[in-house]
C-alpha cells in the first residue's frame, strides 16, 4: 500500500513525554493540598470535635485510596490523556464516556476558579494586614480580591501553554513550597505538644456530637482528596506510563493523608483555654470560627501572632496556585481528549507546533475559568463540582470491575489491585453514602449538577453522537445484512458464530436441528480476526474466509428459517461476541470448538472460556458434530443444576430426528446420586425435556471422569452441562465437563444455561 505524502511530510502533532515520576506526583499532590483542607478543618472540629477531625481525614484518606487503587490499574492499562473519559469509553461506550469527559472538564475548572479565588483572597488580606493596600479598592467594578483572581488565573494559563515540562517544573516548585509550609505548621504542633504535654487534654472529649457526625464531615472534606486523579490525563506525557502512574497515584494519596492528619491534630493543639483569648473549651473555640478556624487557631500556635499569619499566608498562597496550576491541566486534558476523538469540535484538539500543548482546549477551559472567577458565586459552584468528582469516583469504580472481567486478556497492565473486586465496591458504596448526604450540605450543587449532566446529554444526542470516531478499543459493525422478507417476531433468536467454511460444516447440521425445534430465527456472526499491529480500519481486508463460512451457512440454511448476517470488527473476539449477544437479545448462541487443550491459563481456549461465562444467554458448543453423522444414543451426565436440565433437553433435539434415545446419566462416589424425578419435576417446565425417550442410569465408582468416560464409549453423543464457578477460579485447573470433553473420542456438546439471577451473582461472588 502506497503511503500517503501529505501524512508523512505533515505527521500529527502529538503531547511529549516530559513528565517523570517526581513530576506527577506533585501534580497529584499540588491539586489536593488546596483550599479544602484549610476550609475543612474549622468546620470539621465544629461539627465533629477534636478527634472527629483527625477521623474524618484519616478515613477519607483511606476511602480515595480505594478509589485511586482503580485509577492506578486503569492507568496502568490504558495510559492515556482523557482518565475517567478514556475508562468509560472502553468500559460501557461513547455515551457515558462523553458524560465522564463532560463533567470532569466542568468540575476541574471550577475547581480551578475556587483556587485562584483563594490564592485572591489571602493575598490580599496578607496585603492589607501589612499596610501595603487598600482592601476596598476596585477597578471596573471588579473589588481587588477578583482582580488578583483573574491576574492569577491568567499566569498559570500561561504557564499551561509553555507546555507539560514548563507545568510540571513549575507545579513541582510550588507544590514543594507548598509542603515545606505545611508540613512545618504540623512539625510545630507536635513541638508544642512536646514541650506542654496538656496540649493533649484538647482531646478529652474525643468525639462531643456522636459517631454520625462523621458522615458530614467526611462529606463536606472529600474535596480535599481530590487530585490523583489528575494523574491519569498525564498519560500521553508521563515518561513509563505504566510503571510511573499507579506510583504517583498510591504514593499521594499516602503523602497526602499523613499530612492532613499532621495538621488538623496540629490544629486541634494549637491553643490553650485561658490563654490568648481562648475562654471556652478549645474545640468549641475553633469551631466557633467556622471556615476560618484553621487560621484562628494555627496563628496562636507559633511563638509571634504576625509569624503565625506569615507562615499560614504562605501555606495557603503555594496550596492555592498549586492546585489552580493542576486544575488548569487537568480540565485542558479532559475537554482536549473530547476534541480528539470528535466528541466536541476539532478545535478542542488543536496542539500547538511549537509548545506541543492543546491549546484549543487551554483557550476553552481558560473562559470557563475567568467567567467563573468573575461573574459567579464560585463557592456553589465548587460544590456542585465535587459532587461531580463523587460522580466520575462512582463510574471509574464501575469501569475497573467491568473492564477487567471483559478485556483483562487484552490490555497490559501495569498494577492489579489486590482482593478484587473488593475495594472499587466498597468504594461505591461509600461514594454513594457520601453524594446522598452532600444534600444537607449544599442544595445548589443537586440543582447545579443534574443542569450541566443534562446540558452534556443534549450535546452528545445533537452533536457528538453522530460524529465521534472510532478507536482501537471499540466493536466496529463491517456488514449486516438481512436475507429474509418475513416478519421475525415472536421467533426464538439464535446466534450462530461461524470462524471459517472448516468451522461452518460442523455447525449446520445441530443448527438446523435446533433452529426447527426452536422455531427460531438465525443471526450469523463472523468476528474478523485481525492482527494487533494492524489498523482497525483495514479490518474489512481480512473478511474474505468469514464470508465463506456464513455464505455456505445460509446456502444450507436459509431455504429453512429467517436469517441474517452481521461481519463485526473487535480487537478481542470473545468480548465482540458478547456484545452482539445483548445488541441482539440473543437467547441461544452456538459455536464450533476444534477440541484441542491449549497450555494456557484458559482451559477450552482465550474466547471460548470467556464466552461461555460472560454469555447473557443459554450457549451450546459443539465439537465434531459436523458431517452427516446422526445420533441416536445421547450420554447426559447429571449433578444437578440448570445446566444439566438444558443439556437433557439439547440432547433430546439433537437425537430426535433419528428416533434417538437420551440417557440420564449419576455417578454415585458414596455421596448419593441425583434424583432423576425431583430433578425432572423441578427443570421440566423450564426445558423442553422428552420423557419418553428420557432414560436413567446410576453407577458406582471412585472417580466420575473414569466413569463417564467408560460409559461414554457405548454412546455416539455425549452432552455436558458446564460448570458454573467464576472463570477467575477456574484458571488453569479444567473442570469436570472440561476433562471428559478433551478426553472423549466421542462427539461432544457443551451448554451453559441462562440462570437469570442466580447465574449473575455467581459470576460475580
Amino acid at each position: 500500500m502506497a503511503s500517503n505524502p501529505e501524512s508523512s511530510s505533515n505527521p500529527t502533532p502529538e503531547l511529549s513525554r516530559e513528565l517523570s515520576l517526581f513530576h506527577i506526583t506533585m501534580m497529584g499532590l499540588g491539586m489536593m493540598i488546596g483550599a479544602g483542607v484549610f476550609i475543612g478543618i474549622g468546620v470539621s472540629i465544629g461539627e465533629a470535635g477534636p478527634g472527629g477531625v483527625v477521623l474524618t481525614f484519616a478515613l477519607n484518606g483511606l476511602l480515595a485510596m480505594l478509589t485511586a487503587m482503580s485509577f492506578a490499574e486503569l492507568s496502568s492499562a490504558i495510559p492515556r490523556a482523557g482518565g475517567a473519559y478514556n475508562f468509560a469509553r472502553i468500559g460501557f461506550g461513547r455515551g457515558t464516556s462523553f458524560l465522564a469527559g463532560w463533567m470532569e472538564w466542568f468540575a476541574s475548572t471550577a475547581a480551578g476558579s475556587l483556587y485562584a479565588l483563594t490564592f485572591a483572597e489571602y493575598t490580599v488580606r496578607f496585603a492589607v494586614l501589612m499596610g501595603w493596600i487598600d482592601g476596598a479598592f476596585k477597578i471596573a467594578g471588579l473589588d481587588i480580591i477578583k482582580i488578583v483572581a483573574v491576574i492569577t488565573a491568567l499566569l498559570f494559563i500561561y504557564i499551561n501553554f509553555r507546555g507539560s515540562s514548563e507545568t510540571g517544573k513549575i507545579g513541582a516548585i510550588i507544590t514543594m513550597g507548598q509542603m515545606l509550609f505545611v508540613v512545618t505548621i504540623g512539625i510545630v504542633g507536635v513541638i508544642a505538644v512536646v514541650r506542654d504535654p496538656s496540649r493533649l487534654d484538647n482531646f478529652s472529649t474525643f468525639m462531643p456530637n456522636g459517631w454520625l457526625k462523621l458522615l458530614a464531615t467526611m462529606g463536606f472534606t472529600f474535596v480535599a482528596f481530590e487530585g490523583f486523579e489528575v494523574i491519569a490525563q498525564a498519560g500521553d506525557e508521563a515518561i513509563e506510563p505504566r510503571r510511573n502512574l499507579p506510583k504517583a497515584m498510591i504514593y499521594s494519596v499516602c503523602i497526602v493523608t499523613l499530612i492532613y492528619i499532621l495538621v488538623s491534630f496540629a490544629t486541634v493543639v494549637s491553643v490553650k483555654v485561658g490563654t490568648q483569648g481562648v475562654d471556652d473549651v478549645a474545640w468549641r473555640w475553633i469551631g466557633s470560627f467556622g471556615k476560618t478556624g484553621f487560621g484562628a487557631a494555627v496563628s496562636r500556635l507559633m511563638p509571634y501572632k504576625n509569624i503565625g499569619n506569615f507562615v499560614l499566608t504562605l501555606a495557603v498562597i503555594f496550596s492555592s496556585t498549586s492546585a489552580l496550576n493542576a486544575t488548569i491541566y487537568s480540565a485542558t486534558r479532559a475537554s482536549y481528549a473530547l476534541g480528539r476523538d470528535s466528541m466536541l469540535p476539532k478545535f478542542f484538539a488543536l496542539i500547538h507546533k511549537t509548545t506541543n500543548t492543546p491549546y484549543g482546549a487551554l483557550i476553552a477551559t481558560s473562559a470557563i475559568v475567568l467567567f467563573i472567577t468573575t461573574m459567579l458565586p464560585t463557592e456553589d459552584v465548587a460544590s456542585s463540582a465535587s459532587i461531580m468528582f463523587m460522580f466520575l469516583f462512582f463510574m471509574v469504580n464501575l469501569c475497573v470491575i467491568k473492564i477487567r472481567r471483559s478485556m483483562a486478556d487484552e490490555l497490559t497492565y501495569g498494577f492489579l489491585m489486590p482482593l478484587f473486586p473488593l475495594f472499587p465496591i466498597l468504594a461505591i458504596i461509600c461514594q454513594i453514602i457520601l453524594a446522598v448526604w452532600l444534600v444537607h450540605m449544599s442544595l445548589i450543587a443537586w440543582i447545579v449538577a443534574p443542569i450541566w449532566i443534562l446540558s452534556g446529554v443534549g450535546i452528545y444526542w445533537a452533536y457528538s453522537r453522530s460524529r465521534a470516531t472510532t478507536t482501537e478499543d471499540e466493536i466496529l459493525v463491517l456488514e449486516e445484512q438481512r436475507h429474509h422478507a418475513e416478519p421475525v417476531e415472536g421467533k426464538y433468536p439464535i446466534m450462530v458464530a461461524v470462524a471459517n467454511p472448516d468451522n461452518a460444516g460442523q455447525l449446520i447440521q445441530s443448527t438446523y436441528r435446533l433452529c426447527g425445534a426452536k422455531d427460531a430465527h438465525l443471526e450469523l456472526i463472523h468476528m474478523v480476526q485481525v492482527p494487533d499491529q494492524v489498523s482497525l480500519h483495514d479490518a474489512e481486508k481480512y473478511t474474505h474466509t468469514g464470508k465463506e463460512g456464513l455464505f455456505e451457512v445460509m446456502l444450507s440454511l436459509s431455504l429453512h428459517f429467517p436469517i441474517s448476517t452481521t461481519i463485526r470488527y473487535c480487537r478481542n473476539v470473545a468480548r465482540g461476541i458478547v456484545s452482539a449477544i445483548r445488541e441482539k437479545k440473543t437467547k441461544m448462541l452456538v459455536l464450533g470448538w476444534h477440541g484441542e487443550k491449549h497450555h494456557t491459563i484458559f482451559n477450552l481456549g482465550s474466547k471460548i472460556d470467556p464466552i461461555i461465562e460472560q454469555s447473557p444467554c443459554n450457549v451450546v458448543v459443539l465439537k465434531d458434530c459436523g458431517g452427516n453423522k446422526t445420533f441416536k444414543k445421547a450420554l447426559v451426565p447429571i449433578a444437578g443444576g440448570p445446566n444439566g436440565a438444558l443439556a437433557l433437553e439439547i440432547a433430546s433435539i439433537l437425537t430426535r430426528h433419528d428416533e434417538g434415545t437420551v440417557t440420564a446419566l449419576s455417578v454415585d462416589t458414596g455421596r448419593g446420586s441425583v434424583n432423576f424425578e425431583q430433578f425432572l419435576d423441578t427443570n421440566g417446565k423450564k426445558f423442553d425435556i422428552d420423557r419418553k425417550t428420557l432414560k436413567t442410569k446410576t453407577v458406582q465408582a471412585k472417580s466420575v471422569v473414569k466413569a463417564i468416560l467408560k460409559e461414554a464409549k457405548d454412546y455416539d453423543l455425549v452432552v455436558l452441562g458446564t460448570t458454573e464457578k467464576p472463570i477467575l477460579a477456574q484458571m488453569g485447573r479444567m473442570s469436570l465437563p472440561e476433562k471428559i470433553a478433551c478426553r472423549t473420542p466421542k462427539p461432544v456438546v457443551m451448554v451453559k444455561s441462562d440462570a437469570g439471577v442466580r447465574s449473575w451473582i455467581r459470576k460475580w461472588v
